[in-house]
């Protein structure tokens, strides 16, 4: 080493020294601003032996760059802070503005459902009864459609007390379908699989069918309004992806609410989901209500074999039911399905069962108009021979009020 080098910083010679820029610079792979940071970090060390020097920078400097990091660690957050209190400002601001724009006097949609369309309002689901339409499907214990059946077969009750038929017909008769699409996170994997599921019931429709889609996450979205052609609901579902929580109860209510507009004598909704509800802000008794108070058949392809490992809350754990009891008051049903390839051939079962309903119409023996729900029953009388048959059909409706 030169004697330059071992020059003290009082300009003596000796075996202690203040660190030199250029040796430093020379003996360890750091940039100019990196060796001076160090030196000025140790300069309270210049009295250290020349042996001991370079660990005590080395020591001096990593305690440095940790105050650095902490810093920069530190005004990131306050940016990501600043950000998010912006985007919850907006949110905010949104949410309050679809509020205002419903202006429903009871019972109005959640701050969450958005809708694409001219706002409506959505109660009373109530119809004004002197005539009973009740669709009945028959099926036998294999679940497979029973047709052929007459007048004769059918016996209707009404609050116990037996109804005169007034007409039965068996036609093919046009249907109102409203579809409520699951489109949460939790339908990655099943995603592609639904979307042929309603591809299928689509194309085995009556083609006087009107259709319309709702599709739903943390929010029920209206892509697509009641239209007789079905291709705006499929470019609708082309573009879906996966993600968020789960809104159904808010996405059924809104089905409810839309599909009533539709001029057709049978309405139904098709619900293709995979689990129960965590994010609405309708209840399901609300909800339950909704569907007793109109004419709308509930059907529903439930995917619930993969929810076995993560139904980690009650709502998530009460989602078969949920849907069951909705299907069972509607008249319609609820169709278990494990494995997704199994959806297209669940859709097209139900696409057959709404082509072939029997459709029993009478008129109430009791004509008091006092609002109350009054239970119907649909009993079956199968020609002699026939093994036995299962009736699905809605259980009861609201009288009219005065």
């Amino acid at each position: 080493m030169s004697d330059q080098s071992l020059r003290t910083s009082n300009g003596k010679f000796g075996t202690h020294r203040r660190p030199d820029f250029a040796e430093l610079k020379k003996c360890e792979d750091f940039s100019y601003q990196q060796v001076k940071a160090k030196v000025r970090l140790g300069y309270h060390l210049k009295r250290i032996p020349h042996a001991t020097m370079r660990v005590s920078t080395r020591v001096a400097y990593a305690w440095g760059c940790l105050v650095v990091e902490m810093q920069r660690m530190i005004l990131f957050g306050l940016i990501l802070l600043v950000i998010w209190g912006a985007g919850e400002a907006s949110n905010l601001e949104f949410s309050t503005a679809d509020n205002d724009n419903l202006n429903l006097d009871k019972d109005p949609l959640p701050p969450q459902a958005v809708i694409r369309q001219p706002p409506t309002p959505v109660f009373p689901i109530r119809v004004d009864v002197d005539r009973v339409i009740v669709p009945v499907t028959v099926v036998n214990l294999d679940n497979q459609i029973v047709t052929g059946l007459d007048r004769d077969n059918f016996e209707i009750f009404d609050d116990k007390v037996k109804q005169e038929i007034l007409s039965f017909s068996a036609e093919d008769t046009p249907v109102a379908v409203g579809m409520i699409f699951d489109t949460s996170g939790s339908m990655r994997d099943k995603i592609h699989k639904s979307k042929d599921a309603a591809l299928q019931f689509l194309t085995t429709s009556n083609p006087e069918d009107q259709f319309m889609l709702v599709t739903f996450s943390k929010r029920p979205y209206l892509i697509s309004n009641l239209a007789g052609n079905y291709e705006k609901l499929l470019s609708g579902l082309l573009f879906v992806t996966p993600s968020g929580s789960t809104s159904l109860l808010d996405a059924i209510y809104l089905g409810l609410a839309v599909i009533r507009k539709a001029n057709t004598s049978r309405k139904a909704l098709l619900v293709i989901s995979d689990g129960g509800d965590n994010h609405s802000r309708y209840s399901f008794k609300s909800v339950k209500k909704a569907v007793k108070e109109s004419d709308v058949q509930i059907f529903c392809m439930g995917i619930f074999g993969f929810m076995a490992g993560r139904m980690n809350t009650l709502d998530e754990a009460a989602g078969p039911t949920l849907l069951s009891i909705l299907a069972r008051i509607s008249g319609g049903r609820m169709f278990s399905v494990e494995d997704p390839d199994e959806l297209p051939d669940v859709a097209e079962t139900i696409s057959r069962e709404l082509r072939n309903q029997y459709l029993v119409e009478y008129k109430p023996s009791n004509l008091v108009r006092d609002g109350r729900w009054r239970h119907t029953k649909v009993k079956l009388h199968p020609p002699r021979g026939m093994p036995p048959l299962r009736v699905y059909a809605r259980t009861g409706y609201y009288a009219p009020t005065k």
